[in-house]
């Protein structure tokens, strides 16, 4: 094993990755650790990584054979200090950024060794996705998360500019909270003082920042981590970051401009080119024409309701509400078999069957003609504007859903299916959509009654206030969601500042005053002083960052997140506790199940 150096009074001049043609000749002292090693003999050549990227050491043993002795020394991953001089190199290396120059050792000290790691660091690692996060720091060492952490940096730096031009203060929110059963399940953390009592984790500053307009702070924003207990998937974490915002006496289209502001500088920092003003949609016609609350506009293949022309065999095949097609391009070639493995697909979202029709030169053929007959498929082409060559797909739904069209539901997840299937989907375009007229109530399956689609502050459009009691389902919200390329970025609206709507919402929520006062006591005594109209909005940050990090998992860009299962492989938790902080806290612990 190498003897230490100590670092002495030796500063770094710069980052290795950093080293251009226009640093030849300069003397540099650089730090970081042994990336790869090539022993040729008499000359040593040691790949120098740190944050910036790698550079190329040469400890050549004619020039400098004391420094090329002590190199022999260093093994993967040791933490080394170098001073030498920075040359061009004979042959570049268009494969490092650092690739035109070398450095030529002049002295060395190695700062600490290192074992063996259980992966190789470098970005085409082949460890599971486990073994990466258990070792979490050596994982952080490749290039790849470490461009993902710097873009993180220069996008939160480029928010926070961007919002406090515009007149925002930045404002902490209690982490230690009340328990507000809505929505997800949340943390909660003991307490020691007030045995039997809990403080929950915030799921959202949602009431503290609407407290902050009744304030007067007028423009509020925080970059905040908030807490879910809920079931995982790829752009979902138990504890995550995101945007939160506020403002007093803003219209809609306000709030919008100060989003589009933040997001064109966000792409900005990651040399990604957006213009603003975004795109508009109302929900209903997002689900008309693609199926889907987030649709993804890098692509067409937009929806077509063709009920009309099942009319003939509606008892014959079975058929509830409505039938919507999508084509799909180029796709008539499709094997028995692929038609097949669709079908299951299908019937996994809710379809209560899947038909097909293959578009072809000289005519159209599908297993329909048997039940709806020859001109009816080929009126359903013509009201497609199928081409020959394409697959037109038309799904119906199972069970129908009070409030949506559940067969364009799942005509929009079979568009996209579709189109990644068939390649379809430009990885280089980046269309932002503002989602607007969301339904104010939703059919709760569970609870068999209308819940809030959003959460209860949400305000009302109001040309449908009167519908409150009579209509539910048809009243609209100033609800917003921010899409990206299929993905929802966030959701915001216009608050409901007015007591007597707040007091109606929460009647049709079937929330009695007890349970009002229970739930939001300390918030409905706050909008009785005075609250000015408001409105705001909440960006996941996490899923900003991995869209335009083109990374498929939030994984990939939090510095220690959490697996699926919500462990922290590298810290072992969550772990047990000692009894003795268990009684401390008044909590026992039974066996699950009891």
């Amino acid at each position: 094993m190498a003897t230490l150096d100590l670092l002495g009074d030796w500063k770094r001049t710069q980052y290795a990755g950093d080293l251009r043609a226009g640093d030849a000749d300069k003397d540099v002292l650089l730090m970081g650790w042994v990336h790869r090693r090539r022993d040729l003999g008499n000359i040593i050549f040691i790949d120098l990584r740190d944050r910036a990227g790698i550079t190329q050491i040469v400890f050549n043993k004619e020039l400098a054979p004391a420094v090329h002795a002590r190199a022999e020394e260093l093994r993967g991953e040791y933490v080394m200090a170098v001073r030498g001089r920075v040359s061009r190199r004979q042959k570049p290396n268009p494969e490092l950024a650092s690739g035109e120059v070398e450095v030529f050792a002049a002295e060395l000290r190695i700062l600490n060794t290192a074992k063996t790691p259980p992966f190789v660091v470098e970005d085409d690692v082949s460890a599971s996705e486990e073994t990466r996060l258990h070792y979490r720091y050596l994982d952080l060492r490749r290039s790849r998360p470490q461009r993902n952490i710097a873009l993180r940096h220069k996008i939160f730096l480029e928010i926070r500019r961007t919002l406090d031009g515009l007149g925002f203060y930045e404002i902490e929110t209690p982490m230690l909270t009340r328990s507000t059963p809505e929505g997800a399940r949340d943390y909660l953390v003991p307490s020691r003082i007030h045995h039997g009592h809990f403080y929950a984790l915030p799921q959202s500053p949602q009431m503290f920042k609407q407290l902050l307009m009744i304030s007067g702070l007028d423009r509020y924003f925080q970059i905040v981590r908030c807490f879910r207990d809920e079931d995982l998937r790829a752009d979902r974490q138990p504890e995550f970051t995101q945007l939160d915002l506020e403002m007093s006496f803003p219209t809609q289209e306000t709030i919008f401009g100060v989003i589009e502001q933040v997001m064109v500088r966000a792409c900005a920092a990651a040399g990604i080119e957006v213009k603003a003003p975004f795109r508009h949609m109302e929900y209903r016609e997002a689900i008309r024409r693609y199926g889907i609350d987030k649709p993804d506009l890098r692509f067409g293949m937009e929806l077509r309701e063709v009920t009309e022309h099942f009319a003939a065999a509606r008892e014959k095949l079975h058929l509830e509400g409505s039938v919507h097609v999508v084509v799909a391009p180029g796709a008539a070639s499709f094997s028995r078999k692929q038609l097949d493995e669709l079908g299951e697909q299908a019937k996994g979202l809710g379809a209560r069957g899947l038909y097909t029709i293959k578009v072809t030169t000289e005519s159209a053929s599908s297993p329909l003609e048997k039940t709806l007959g020859a001109g009816a498929v080929q009126n359903i082409v013509a009201a497609t504007d199928a081409k020959a060559g394409d697959l037109i797909v038309a799904v119906s739904a199972a069970e129908q859903i009070p409030g949506t069209d559940a067969a364009a539901l799942i005509a929009g997840q079979l568009r996209l299916a579709l189109a990644e299937r068939l390649n379809l989907v430009p990885k280089n375009r980046w269309e932002f959509l503002w989602l607007t007229g969301f339904p104010l109530f939703e059919w709760g399956l569970s609870e068999k009654r209308w819940v809030a689609a959003q959460h209860p502050f949400t305000g009302i459009r109001e040309e449908d206030v009167h519908k409150l009691e009579s209509a539910p389902q048809e009243v609209r919200s100033k609800g917003y969601d921010l899409v990206l390329n299929g993905s929802e970025l966030g959701s915001g609206s216009i608050r409901l500042h007015s007591q007597e709507l707040q007091a109606r919402v929460f009647a049709l929520l079937g929330l009695n005053e007890e349970q009002r006062r229970q739930r939001f006591g300390f918030f409905l005594d706050a909008l009785t002083y005075g609250t000015p109209p408001h409105g705001g909005i909440a960006l996941g940050l996490d899923r900003v960052v991995a869209l335009l990090a083109g990374e498929k998992s939030i994984r990939e860009v939090i510095a220690f997140p959490k697996t699926t299962a919500a462990q922290d492989l590298m810290a072992d938790a969550p772990a047990e506790v000692e009894p003795e902080q268990l009684e401390e806290l008044g909590v026992a612990i039974r066996p699950s199940g009891g």
